[in-house]
C-alpha cells in the first residue's frame, strides 16, 4: 500500500537556517539554557546552516514543530526569514497593560 504524500511537503532548502534564526525559543537547549532570542542565529545552527540537534531529543518542541512548506519557506531565504518573523510577532505573548 502506497501512502500519500501531502502536496504541500517539502525538504527544507540548503543552506537556508531561516528556521533557526528567526523565531524565539523558550524551553532550554544545551547551548541556549535560558533559550534564544528572536532574529538571533542558534548557536546549534551548523556552518552549512544545517541544525546539530536535528532528530535528537535535545531538539525543542517548537523546532520540531516547523516542517517545511511552500507557504512558510517560500521562494528563497529572505521570503522564509519574512514569514517566519511575522509569525514570531503574531505569536508573540502580549504585554498586559499598564495600570
Amino acid at each position: 500500500m502506497s501512502e500519500l504524500k501531502d502536496k504541500n511537503a517539502m525538504q527544507c532548502r540548503a543552506y537556508c537556517g531561516a528556521c533557526c534564526i528567526a523565531p524565539s525559543i523558550s524551553s532550554p537547549t544545551p547551548k541556549h539554557p535560558h533559550g534564544k532570542a528572536a532574529g538571533v542565529a542558534c548557536l546549534h545552527l551548523l556552518a552549512d546552516l544545517r541544525c546539530e540537534l536535528f532528530g535528537l531529543d535535545s531538539r525543542p518542541a517548537v523546532c520540531a514543530g516547523l516542517q517545511p512548506s511552500l507557504e512558510m519557506c517560500g521562494e528563497n531565504t529572505q521570503q522564509a526569514m519574512l514569514y517566519l518573523t511575522q509569525l514570531e510577532i503574531a505569536t508573540a505573548p502580549q504585554s498586559l497593560p499598564r495600570k
